[in-house]
């Protein structure tokens, strides 16, 4: 379907002005010139629109992060993995303002042991962004490993843990793989919305929901026992 840029505006109800500034930045396509001065847009400007506004919006991403994930949108969905290029800072767990060591001035700054630290790389208790790049991030994760080895804490839970978030991680991949047999033209936004919305919002509500809810029947156990 076509759209003259007022209906587009009243569509995604984003002003005009932002939506011709997409297209000169290269985010949107130009739109269709039928005579002069006349132009028309079709449903794919709409779910552009709809995507680049959830980015901005929601996710903080820059018009560079999101044209470099926009140039691979016509790739399969599935292997597509540069979509989610704008999150990838988010999702990496360290902040954008960090400071980075190398190992060996990491193990100096920190005064941490070598031997936990390689353990806990073997283990993938630490996932660093780089073999040889380290921050502030890595070093809390190890404070609280030998917080737990001081009150006497069994390793092996810690494992565990990582167990099934390593687990939790391929079911991600498993849900990406659904959208992708649901993707047609006109549901491009929709689809990474709901990826989006499940990596960031619902991952946290539902891991956040279950512990208070085991918490809860524990202290209502214990409440029990007491009376």
């Amino acid at each position: 379907m076509e759209y003259k840029i007022s209906e587009l505006v009243a569509k995604t109800e984003v002003p005009k002005s932002t939506i011709l500034y997409y297209i000169r930045e290269g985010l949107l396509p130009e739109a269709k010139k039928v005579k002069s001065n006349v132009h028309r847009y079709n449903d794919e400007h709409i779910e552009l629109i709809k995507y680049i506004k959830y980015m901005k919006q929601e996710m903080g991403s820059s018009n560079e992060q999101i044209k470099a994930a926009l140039e691979k949108k016509n790739q399969s969905f599935a292997s597509s993995f540069s979509m989610l290029a704008p999150l990838m800072q988010t999702l990496s767990g360290i902040p954008s303002d960090a400071k980075h060591y190398t190992k060996k001035d990491f193990l100096a700054y920190y005064g941490f042991e070598n031997n936990l630290l390689e353990r806990l790389l073997k283990d993938e208790v630490l996932i660093p962004i780089g073999c040889d790049d380290f921050t502030e991030k890595e070093a809390s994760i190890i404070r609280l490993i030998e917080k737990f080895q001081e009150v006497g804490v069994d390793y092996e839970i810690v494992k565990r843990y990582v167990k099934h978030a390593k687990e939790l991680s391929n079911m991600e991949r498993e849900i990406q793989k659904e959208l992708c047999g649901a993707r047609t033209d006109e549901n491009f936004s929709t689809l990474w919305k709901i990826m989006f919305e499940t990596l960031f919002n619902a991952k946290e509500y539902v891991f956040s929901r279950h512990t208070h809810k085991v918490l809860f029947d524990m202290l209502k156990e214990e409440m029990k026992r007491e009376n």
